[in-house]
């Protein structure tokens, strides 16, 4: 940078044939005397070696020569002052560069060194040039280093050594050699400097390289242009972005000390592109586990598939995908692919597989499977051309032999469904903007502990999160918001459904999820569902409503507590079963649903909040506890909190064991219940056999196995009032439902027994 050429500034002094009034023999300040005149010095026109030099006699000790001319400084200039001198005759003196340095006021700044190194001369005839730069900072090559007070400078020489002498002087240079430091005082490398053309086609990977490596910490500058880079390019130094890239689709730009949204974006000249290339470099170097997304949000015109990006279908390491908004731009890239197929399922040789499926090439991985016999949330998970397969995520309950169906593929903003493997990728403060336009998130085939945290998800077309594999192991989703596209629909009119899972161990915490078709459907087992609020409501007069949480399979091992459960149900049943009948297996258990609030409003007394549905009969619980919630109805009332669903199939209740049912609070129910249940039985006529009904407050419609306990509340009287002291026998199980008990007193008594009966028995 040369501020005499950018900015106009005049630093030179005149030369000496304009005159010696224009040159001090003192420090060159108004007043001081000038060389005019003096017989000591004249200005000689024709010198061979200088043509118009000032010749000097020294005539003092040192013989000091000033311009009156004040040259600016600015602390980020820096200015080569260059003397070339000759001795013509007597004493030989020695010079240095010398200056007189002002600040503002007009006055001195002692503290500044004023005079360079002297360089004495030694024959006569022989052009000596000496020289010295000032500046502000103290720099390698500064010889004079004033700091930031002086902004003039009178320039000039001294004569020291013995007197008597003559000189000649060529007229005096001063240079703005500020460039010469600019790679310190900027800390900037420019591409340019190693090679780089940016034509667009010349391939500039090589100068990047070389400007990398000389950067030492500072900062490579890519200047106005557009660079070509053929190569997966890794730039370790500081990068700044003043024109673009571009890069073949399947090179990857690493930058390791700007590995954030905002710098890509630069480099790829828009934010799409920006995002696409720093999300494929994230999978590739260890110096950065998180992509920041500055804050920004990004348009996408169509999905992004992450292991096509990548190049990568296996990946385990953690990365962190954060802070920042996803939105979703029209185009028919979002438009969902159908297909119908017939095909052929047959459950006992490979109950996942579809076979003899027509038209197999065109139907897509991850496309959602829909027939008659198909469970809520199954999905193609690979695929086979040649041998005419299709794997399937979940069994079928009802579909064997050959049949129609219909395979749907969603959109989603970010596919991992290309990955077979990917673990412990997480998602953290980003919001997808689906805008009924995408879908949000599609899992990958197998991996484990994936996280969504403080995440939005706005209204999805069709899925927020989808599993068509067992990506879902483990997976986290907590403190996300999900709000449905379809908020102003019937509740039974719905379609979207904010999450499924596929395998064990998902961890549900702290959301909030408005108006969806369901919140979860949920296959697998070892699950936690805690904390969440998920309501499904409308406007309608006594209206519809569906399942939040759906489990899929008999033994579940799940535990569902502290949720606000608002207008929606949870719904047990067993549709990801291949054989939904019961065959020696573990049946209905494991479930905890624990201090949970559940409310509804405006809905028909028909309404339950859970609600049980075996695919196939024989089944039975086998561990269930429902305890501390507290159920309300707003604007209606129901008639109990409780369903056994038997569209396909009952329970035997014949077979329950460890059902607990208790402490429960029931507002605007008609019909508590409770298991263990206790009962008074009042007999006022003498009779030997008291029948105990205790139909209505038996969970789900069960049986009585076992009583647990009988006391006689008052005297035992026989039909003449004389008090008996006798224990009954108790009989469970009777009357046509099995939900009475008989107790048997061995002679006819009346009175008062509180009863505790249950509808299991321990195991």
């Amino acid at each position: 940078m040369n501020k005499a050429i950018t900015e106009g500034l005049a630093l030179m002094p005149l030369p000496f044939s304009a005159g010696l009034a224009n040159w001090s023999s003192n420090n060159g300040r108004p007043g001081d005397a000038s060389y005019e005149g003096l017989p000591t010095a004249a200005v000689v026109t024709n010198d061979q070696d200088f043509g118009g030099c000032l010749e000097l006699q020294k005539s003092s000790n040192t013989q000091k020569l000033r311009a009156f001319a004040q040259t600016p400084l600015r602390p980020d200039m820096y200015l080569r002052v260059t003397v070339r001198i000759k001795a013509v005759s007597g004493n030989l003196p020695a010079v240095r560069i010398a200056a007189w340095a002002g600040n503002a006021a007009g006055n001195n700044v002692g503290s500044a060194p004023q005079t360079g190194t002297a360089v004495s001369l030694s024959q006569y005839g022989e052009v000596v040039t000496v020289s010295a730069i000032i500046g502000a900072g103290n720099r390698t090559g500064v010889d004079l280093a004033w700091g930031v007070d002086p902004v003039f400078a009178h320039i000039g020489l001294d004569l020291t050594g013995p007197n008597g002498g003559v000189v000649r002087i060529d007229d005096i240079l001063v240079e703005d050699v500020t460039l010469v430091f600019l790679r310190e005082l900027a800390d900037v490398v420019d591409v340019r400097d190693y090679g780089a053309r940016g034509d667009g086609t010349t391939n500039d990977m090589a100068a990047f390289q070389r400007a990398d490596a000389a950067a030492q910490g500072r900062t490579v500058l890519v200047p106005a242009g557009t660079f070509a880079v053929n190569g997966n390019l890794t730039v370790n130094a500081p990068i700044r972005f003043v024109g673009t890239l571009v890069m073949p689709a399947a090179n990857r730009l690493v930058l390791t000390r700007n590995f954030d949204l905002e710098t890509y974006s630069r480099a790829f000249g828009s934010d799409p592109e920006g995002f696409r290339r720093a999300l494929q470099a994230l999978f590739y170097f260890s110096d950065h586990v998180t992509f920041d997304m500055s804050g920004r949000r990004v348009d996408l015109t169509g999905p992004v598939d992450v292991s096509a990006l990548s190049g990568q279908t296996s990946f385990s390491s953690r990365r962190v995908l954060r802070n920042g908004s996803i939105n979703a731009v029209a185009s028919p890239d979002w438009d969902t692919e159908t297909f119908t197929s017939v095909a052929t399922y047959t459950p006992a040789s490979n109950h996942t597989r579809l076979t003899a499926v027509g038209n197999v090439a065109n139907i897509p991985i991850g496309a959602l499977v829909e027939g008659t016999g198909v469970g809520r949330e199954v999905y193609v998970r690979a695929k086979n051309v040649g041998a005419g397969w299709i794997d399937l995520s979940e069994p079928l309950y009802g579909a064997a032999g050959t049949r129609s169906y219909t395979f749907r593929r969603f959109k989603y903003m970010l596919d991992f469904g290309g990955f077979s493997l990917l673990s412990r990728f997480e998602i953290h403060d980003v919001e997808f903007n689906c805008l009924g336009i995408s879908s949000a998130v599609m899992m990958p085939s197998a991996g484990s502990v994936n996280r969504f945290e403080n995440c939005t998800f706005n209204r999805p077309k069709d899925r927020g999160i989808s599993s068509a594999g067992s990506g879902c192991q483990g997976i986290h989703v907590d403190y996300c918001q999900f709000l449905s596209n379809e908020q102003a629909l019937a509740a039974q009119n719905r379609t979207t459904i904010a999450i499924n899972v596929n395998a064990n161990d998902a961890k549900l915490r702290n959301n909030r999820i408005v108006r969806f078709r369901h919140f979860a459907v949920m296959n697998g087992t070892s699950h936690m569902i805690q904390s969440n609020h998920f309501f499904q409501g409308d406007d309608q007069a006594a209206g519809v409503r569906l399942a939040g949480i759906v489990l899929t399979q008999t033994n579940v091992a799940t535990v569902i507590t502290g949720n606000y459960i608002d207008n929606c149900f949870i719904e047990w049943g067993n549709e990801h079963d291949h054989a939904p009948e019961f065959n020696n297996e573990f049946s209905f258990g494991g479930l905890n649903i624990v201090g949970n609030i559940f409310i509804a409003s405006d809905v028909s007394p028909a309404f339950r909040w859970v609600v049980v549905k075996p695919y196939g009969p024989g089944h039975f619980f086998n561990g269930f506890a429902m305890e501390n919630n507290t159920f309300r109805v707003f604007n209606a009332v129901v008639e109990r909190v409780e369903r056994l669903d038997t569209t396909f199939a009952s329970l035997d209740f014949t077979r329950s064991r460890d059902v607990r049912v208790q402490a429960n609070t029931f507002n605007q129910v008609t019909q508590s219940i409770s298991n263990p249940l206790v009962a008074q039985h009042v007999q006022n006529t003498a009779a030997d056999t008291w029948t105990v009904d205790a139909s209505g407050f038996i969970p789900f419609g069960g049986r009585i196995r076992m009583v647990e306990a009988v006391q006689s509340e008052n005297a035992l009287t026989n039909a003449s009032n004389a008090v008996r002291y006798i224990a009954p026998s108790a009989f469970p199980g009777q009357g046509t439902s099995g939900n009475q008990v008989q107790l048997r007193w061995g002679e006819a008594v009346k009175g008062r027994a509180i009863v505790t009966m249950r509808m299991d028995v321990p195991t």
